[in-house]
């Protein structure tokens, strides 16, 4: 099938990268032309529009910032919708909210296209070898078409349930890794000011039941200081706002959540939005002025 790629951010450059590595016939477009340019140069061919990139495909797969930004990309003017075919299948791979989603697939099936919600987990290390773990929501026959594809970018690849369930498990995802990144930065600010060595520490606790691949990815880069984002600061308290709107809505309180997202507002009024979310330990240090580093003070 002819494929389209619309978003080529951070997540999105290496992932429609790797489905054209793959041989796959790919169409792709960005606002920032640098980027299809580039996707040009590596085999894919470029568009001027979303419209443009659904009259060329069959599948169009989107990686985008916001809910906004998809229902823009697929409903707006020169939106998906006005230029794909009947039969045609969207699969949004970003992070937004399930009542965003479900609405956009509403959409779609009105006009005889069909719609897959796909986040995906993982972060730019993932995306770029694609072993991303995408969890899917869907009809089944819809998700056996795309299935190939999807294996072209990820690893451990699951159906959830019906449209909106992919978005749901996405949420439950990003609850699980920010407020983890916040106990991890609690853990080694209080270590690290108790002047233990911290590489040392990390070696020690990585194989036990603290263990983890949040640890495994984020300790390393925090002890060289190194927040360049793969998952930006900005992006997750995006997505655990969208998980606060969702909890609200059906009466579930979640206080952890909701303290770490107040901890990316505060950071991101330090001027700290594009920092990797592993930069949250900066708040910590600030708490307790005092920064961590990976050898005895």
């Amino acid at each position: 099938m002819r494929l389209g790629f619309i978003g080529l951010g951070i997540m999105g450059k290496p992932m429609s990268l790797n489905l054209v590595k793959s041989g796959y016939d790919v169409t792709v477009f960005d606002i920032n032309e640098s980027a299809v340019e580039e996707l040009v140069g590596s085999g894919a061919r470029g568009a001027g529009s979303a419209k443009e990139v659904g009259e060329m495909s069959d599948i169009i797969f989107m990686m985008l910032p916001k809910g906004e930004h998809v229902e823009s990309v697929v409903l707006g003017e020169s939106g998906v919708i006005y230029g794909a075919n009947d039969g045609a299948i969207v699969v949004d791979m970003s992070s937004i909210s399930p009542v965003q989603s479900k609405g956009i697939a509403e959409a779609l099936e009105a006009r005889g296209m069909e719609m897959l919600d796909a986040p995906v987990s993982g972060g730019e290390p993932k995306a770029i070898d694609g072993t991303l773990a995408i969890m899917v929501g869907g009809k089944e026959e819809v998700y056996d078409k795309v299935k190939p594809y999807f294996d072209a970018m990820g690893q451990d690849i699951t159906l959830v349930g019906d449209n909106g369930c992919g978005t749901t498990a996405k949420l439950a995802n990003q609850i699980l890794v920010n407020v983890h990144i916040a106990a991890m930065s609690e853990a080694l600010t209080l270590a690290s000011k108790a002047g233990i060595d911290i590489k040392k520490m990390y070696e020690a606790i990585r194989g036990g039941l603290a263990g983890s691949a949040v640890l495994d990815a984020k300790v390393p880069l925090i002890l060289e200081r190194n927040f360049v984002a793969g998952g930006r600061i900005d992006i997750n308290a995006k997505d655990l706002t969208n998980v606060m709107d969702t909890a609200h809505s059906i009466g579930v309180p979640l206080p952890l959540s909701s303290q770490v997202l107040e901890m990316y507002h505060s950071l991101m009024a330090d001027g700290k939005a594009a920092d990797d979310h592993g930069g949250l330990i900066q708040h910590y240090e600030k708490l307790a002025n005092f920064e961590v580093k990976g050898v005895s003070q």
